[in-house]
């Protein structure tokens, strides 16, 4: 449910700005209010998981995403559906936090684990194409509630199927404590952002309200790290964080997840509002970059960092992810899906699948086995937020764009189109930008470079 949603939305875009009346700018609230609860609280759900138990949470975090999957369904206004986007992140981080983590717990041994890791990763893999099918089938066959609905009776099932199958773990108890605060602070200051960010575009950078939201996202990013100098139990140790490897790494995800959701929003909306296709053609454009990420993932991203590192593979896909934004870049208005689509979807497939697993691998190479989920919770979250935010800032430039080219008398499909030509651009800079900055600023240990990379080890360290 939760791969799948990451993508059977994003083909939907198009419809649900014309049948509630998003604005460019307004329609990225669709996006980050799911992303971000889901970062924001992924931390938190890991920690809750540990402390009341794994079961006990899993069927929380399934129950809240099936019935805010229900809300969006049903939802007939923008205020709506965005309030119900925020609640199905709550319950997709409880979720993703905790399903891993049991799998591991259920089959220690390696056999059994590498054969249960096998399928973890088919679902991972194949649920992105599924998804993009998904969602253009059933937006084209119903309507676009239907790409939420479908997660009822799934939601269901595991409800009713988790308390038989899976055994209880209980928790080590609440008095072990749970940083709010943190959480709070994590959590409120990207939404203030994201709001400040979206009002400039709207009122102007000047707005008491912009001026109110920006400055506020401030204060509580100073809070958070004063809250995590001070409490017990911290979300994020700071220790952690002053780490080189780890923070690079946090702040180059940050980078990607602006290029990912830039991805990931404008490109659907190009194929339907500039060369007008169809929901089903459209989630269609999607398949060339998912399939050759999941064929990746199958094991040839793995070969390539036993035999080149993980820096280099790292470096090359990061270029390779921009050049496939520069290609969006110069896509026209009278565009064919060969070669304007299918080549950069391509492109960006191979930098993507070959570039996100070493990054997570160096991320996590110079810490401790026990604080490796805490790690690759932290760049997950720094993913999401930055993506967030940055997916906010693109929105708003582009509209921008638009806005004035119109104004100046340019036609309607070529102005859209100019908009989404800077969004690209600015996505491919931040890309080459990480590039850069991996290639001379992480360190990666000797041991983390002889360390052999197999499907499963690969999944421990990713495990929050």
């Amino acid at each position: 449910m939760i791969v799948l949603d990451a993508t059977i939305v994003n083909v939907a875009l198009p419809a649900i700005q014309q049948d509630l009346g998003f604005s460019q700018a307004g329609l990225a609230w669709v996006v980050n209010a799911y992303m971000l609860t889901f970062g924001g609280l992924m931390l938190l759900s890991g920690r809750a998981a540990d402390l009341l138990g794994r079961r006990a949470t899993l069927i929380v975090g399934v129950a809240l995403f099936t019935l805010a999957s229900l809300a969006c369904g049903m939802a007939s206004s923008q205020s709506m559906l965005v309030i119900a986007r925020g609640i199905q992140g709550i319950g997709a981080s409880i979720v993703t936090a905790v399903a891993l983590s049991m799998v591991l717990a259920l089959f220690p041994e390696p056999a059994e684990r590498a054969k249960a890791m096998s399928v973890w990763g088919f679902v991972g893999s194949g649920g992105g194409t599924v998804g993009v099918l998904a969602g253009g089938v059933l937006t084209q066959s119903f309507n676009w509630h239907w790409i939420f609905l479908i997660n009822v009776p799934i939601g269901a099932m595991v409800l009713l199927l988790a308390r038989p199958l899976l055994p209880s773990t209980p928790g080590i108890g609440l008095r072990q404590g749970l940083d709010i605060g943190g959480t709070l602070a994590v959590l409120g200051a990207p939404i203030l952002a994201v709001y400040g960010i979206v009002n400039a575009g709207q009122e102007g950078l000047t707005s008491p309200v912009t001026l109110a939201c920006l400055a506020g996202a401030a204060l509580l990013s100073v809070a958070f790290v004063i809250i995590e100098t001070r409490v017990e139990a911290p979300l994020v140790p700071l220790r952690v964080i002053r780490s080189r490897t780890a923070g690079v790494s946090s702040i180059l995800m940050a980078l990607i997840g602006v290029a990912m959701f830039g991805w990931f929003f404008f490109s659907p909306l190009y194929g339907r509002n500039v060369l007008g296709y169809d929901p089903l053609q459209t989630s269609l454009t999607f398949l060339p970059a998912t399939l050759t990420m999941g064929l990746l993932s199958l094991g040839a991203t793995a070969w390539v960092v036993n035999r080149f590192g993980a820096k280099r593979p790292m470096v090359v896909g990061m270029v390779l992810f921009a050049l496939g934004h520069l290609m969006f870049w110069r896509t026209p208005v009278d565009g064919a899906f060969f070669p304007d689509i299918l080549i950069p979807m391509f492109v960006m497939g191979i930098g993507a699948g070959v570039a996100f697993m070493p990054l997570a691998l160096i991320a996590t190479s110079e810490v401790a086995p026990a604080e490796s989920g805490l790690i690759s919770g932290l760049i997950a979250m720094c993913q999401l937020i930055g993506g967030s935010i940055g997916l906010a800032i693109l929105a708003g430039v582009a509209a921008a764009v638009t806005a004035g080219e119109l104004a100046q008398g340019s036609e309607v499909l070529v102005a859209t189109n100019d908009g989404y030509h800077v969004a690209f651009l600015i996505a491919a800079i931040l890309t080459a930008l990480t590039a850069l900055v991996g290639a001379t600023q992480l360190r990666v240990s000797k041991s983390a470079a002889r360390r052999p990379v197999t499907f499963d080890s690969a999944a421990e360290d990713l495990a929050a």
